[in-house]
């Protein structure tokens, strides 16, 4: 879609849509074309060009053109507690928990989604490009590599989340075939109700979870 390919890919969400291919498919339904901060006024002209739609002033409300920046990692202060890891939408924060993270910056959009996650506020921004602003301060290979990484991680999220549900099949069906083994109840106290009230539970979340898997 043309309208994709001419937005800068930061994935920042600052248009009010989840990314940047939403924000193109809103736009192609007749959305407005001026609330891409990072494109700038260059950017709002690229889409007027491509939907023949006047280039209106860019949205104060979605914010204002600037230099592009990237993240810093304060490693003295970081915790490691992986919440910058789950919000950057390029996987450009690497790290593990409880160990300190760190940008890598060729990958980091600049997108700011990292800052309010971050509890002890150790992520800053850095301008790399002085003056330069919008499509002055972003080429269409940072665009296509961001573009990339994101969708790389979709893919990387997907998997994972397929093995966890995979995982969690694997224990529910171990405990539904002896549930047995796995119900306590009080001394005294009749098992079956029990056993039969885990079943049902169990059940349930196994049909959930190959729904998942398995969505028509």
């Amino acid at each position: 879609m043309a309208l994709h390919a001419a937005l800068p890919q930061t994935q920042c969400t600052r248009c009010g849509y989840p990314d940047c291919a939403a924000y193109a498919r809103a736009m192609a339904q007749g959305e407005a074309i001026n609330q891409c901060p990072p494109g700038g006024h260059e950017g709002v002209a690229r889409l007027a060009r491509i939907t023949g739609r006047p280039a209106l002033p860019l949205s104060t409300e979605h914010g204002s053109e600037g230099p592009r920046h990237v993240a810093i990692i304060d490693e003295d202060w970081c915790i490691g507690c992986t919440l910058c890891i789950k919000a950057c939408p390029t996987d450009a924060i690497v790290g593990s928990n409880k160990r300190m993270h760190t940008v890598i910056e060729p990958w980091c959009t600049g997108c700011e989604l990292c800052i309010p996650v971050c509890p002890v506020d150790c992520i800053v921004l850095e301008n790399v490009t002085e003056a330069r602003s919008g499509w002055a301060a972003w080429s269409h290979k940072e665009a296509r590599t961001a573009l990339q990484r994101y969708e790389m991680r979709k893919v990387r999220l997907a998997h994972e989340a397929q093995a966890h549900d995979e995982r969690q099949l694997s224990k529910a069906e171990a405990k539904l075939a002896d549930l047995p083994a796995y119900t306590k109840v009080p001394e005294g106290a009749a098992a079956q109700p029990e056993i039969d009230r885990k079943r049902a539970i169990l059940e349930a979340a196994l049909a959930k979870a190959k729904a998942r898997q398995n969505p028509r």
